[in-house]
């Protein structure tokens, strides 16, 4: 198959801990015009991630230092590109979590190649058309620094302890950075729907973040309140 303009422009990272998996991968897919990553450990693949900004990611669950739970996750705190689940696990509890966790697909092993090729084409095309304005995985402000893979959050060279409810905050207005984020629309993602009209949760909380992150918590540069409409995270 001769490549084409589209696919020669689709880098695809492949997961796997499996010498012979990421051949063959990187084989088929080579061949077929994409450019492709590998990495055969989840700290790897982070790090390939975030350096090389795949258009697609193949995850395998098992890898040797980490779950591919966790690598997932770790994705999905900065990265929108589709993630397609490579695994010999066919317990359909762990496809569940697999898909819940942020999965778009999930391929059991052994696969077939022209299957596997046609989900990643699929996928390629979700992923065009789901295209975001792009997060960087680590977002600093001239007070704090945002690290959305590793969930942590520096000041002055200092990690600084959030709860979960203030990174889920927190988290989710830095991925919709300089956009209006509406009250409701922030109660429902870190609270859930049966706590959209609790508005004061987001005045506590967010005065709580200011106080942490702010290097002026009564003047925030970064951390801003609409009036009656919503907030804004801006760098």
């Amino acid at each position: 198959m001769t490549p084409t303009a589209t696919t020669a422009k689709t880098t695809v990272l492949v997961i796997d801990d499996e010498p012979q998996i990421l051949r063959a991968l990187r084989i088929n897919l080579s061949v077929r015009g994409y450019d492709v990553v590998t990495a055969a450990t989840g700290a790897a693949a982070l790090r390939a991630a975030a350096e090389r900004r795949p258009d697609v990611v193949i995850l395998d669950l098992g890898l040797p230092d980490m779950s591919g739970i966790d690598v997932l996750a770790g994705l999905r705190g900065w990265m929108t590109a589709p993630v397609i689940v490579l695994s010999a696990r066919m317990d359909p509890s762990q496809k569940v979590e697999a898909l819940d966790a942020g999965a778009d697909d999930y391929v059991t092993k052994p696969f077939s190649m022209d299957e596997f090729l046609a989900r990643l084409r699929a996928a390629v095309r979700r992923g065009a058309a789901a295209a975001s304005d792009g997060v960087e995985p680590v977002v600093h402000t001239a007070a704090f620094s945002v690290d959305l893979t590793a969930k942590r959050v520096t000041k002055q060279g200092n990690n600084v302890h959030l709860t979960p409810t203030e990174w889920g905050m927190l988290e989710f207005l830095v991925r919709n950075h300089g956009k209006l984020v509406g009250q409701e629309e922030l109660l429902n993602e870190v609270w859930g729907p049966s706590h959209v009209n609790q508005t004061h949760y987001l005045r506590v909380y967010l005065a709580q973040l200011r106080r942490k992150l702010e290097d002026d918590p009564s003047h925030p540069k970064h951390l801003l309140t609409e009036a009656g409409m919503g907030y804004r995270f801006q760098q």
